[in-house]
């Protein structure tokens, strides 16, 4: 295999829809910068290694799973590229509907109409319309799955909340998805077999807007960007942003229609890497590979409580070839 050319780290990190999450939106504060005149110069540090950065420059091949083409989007917007892995195990509906929202070029010159620094950045509206209506059926809520353990393998890394004031359950990754999950040990003792499995709000979760009906979701989505925990098991994650998070968190803040001044910033391209014909490879460590259980291991060494950090603050490494 060829070699990578740039290598990249992702974060595993109402009215949100039409009339989405009830999240109260608070005015963002900023402070003025000194004048570089009254600015104090910054002492000269050494740079700090990351932890496991060795680990990831010197994983094989084989401990590295490529994106198919086929669930690789490619959004081009006014202020970058982003490229989120589609995933069917979870969410085939929403992911068939993602698809056909690339192969329908609906997205395309939609604006992202409400973002919200720390939560969500939305898209999907229209530049003169934010709620405009797709030509799409609704399609019903994915929230969860009931999990074969033994199918869908998930590496429970943690005991964590279901959500952020719910009942303890475990988390870990699947495919390098963060993933909630009942322990698999349950399934020993359950009827069917199987246990309830959730994908997580981290940082750079792609997930279908809906209204205040779970069976709304139709053609907009949004991109968590910060915390978006209360949101688990309520609206559906169908994907996460492998490269490009930073272009999500430079989006422009605001809602169309309430901020005053707000431009928002535009969809330009929605595509799959299959329809396009210079798209690079994309390749996400395998969460089941002996190298990610080194990384893992050296992320706890390199914390004072020699623990993981929370899931959502595991990055999985990503790389691109070109």
């Amino acid at each position: 295999m060829a070699q990578c050319a740039r290598l990249f780290a992702t974060a595993c990190l109402s009215a949100l829809m039409l009339t989405a999450c009830a999240e109260a939106e608070t005015d963002s504060q900023t402070q003025d910068a000194a004048p570089a005149s009254e600015a104090t110069e910054p002492a000269a540090q050494e740079p700090v290694a990351t932890p496991g950065a060795d680990i990831i420059a010197d994983a094989p091949d084989s401990a590295w799973r490529t994106v198919d083409a086929e669930d690789l989007i490619h959004m081009v917007t006014s202020k970058g590229e982003v490229w989120i892995e589609l995933q069917d195990e979870f969410t085939p509906v929403h992911a068939a509907r993602v698809r056909e929202l690339a192969e329908t070029d609906w997205l395309d010159w939609k604006v992202f109409h409400r973002v919200i620094d720390g939560f969500m950045a939305q898209g999907g509206g229209a530049v003169d319309n934010p709620s405009i209506q797709a030509p799409f059926d609704p399609i019903q809520a994915e929230f969860g799955i009931r999990r074969d353990p033994n199918a869908i393998i998930v590496n429970e890394l943690q005991e964590r909340r279901a959500t952020r004031d719910g009942p303890m359950a475990q988390a870990g990754f699947w495919d390098g998805f963060p993933v909630g999950t009942q322990p698999s040990a349950l399934a020993g003792i359950v009827a069917d077999g199987r246990v309830e499995s959730w994908l997580l709000h981290c940082n750079g979760a792609a997930a279908m807007a809906r209204t205040n009906d779970p069976n709304s979701a139709n053609a907009q989505f949004y991109i968590v960007r910060g915390e978006a925990e209360h949101l688990n098991t309520q609206y559906t994650v169908w994907g996460k942003v492998r490269v490009g998070q930073d272009v999500v968190d430079s989006l422009n803040v605001g809602t169309q229609g309430q901020t005053l001044g707000f431009r928002p910033d535009i969809i330009e391209e929605f595509e799959l890497a299959r329809d396009m014909t210079d798209a690079p490879t994309v390749q996400v460590m395998d969460t089941r590979s002996p190298s990610f259980t080194a990384y893992l291991e050296a992320l706890a060494a390199s914390r004072d409580n020699g623990r993981l950090p929370d899931i959502c603050a595991i990055d999985v490494p990503v790389r691109v070839l070109d």
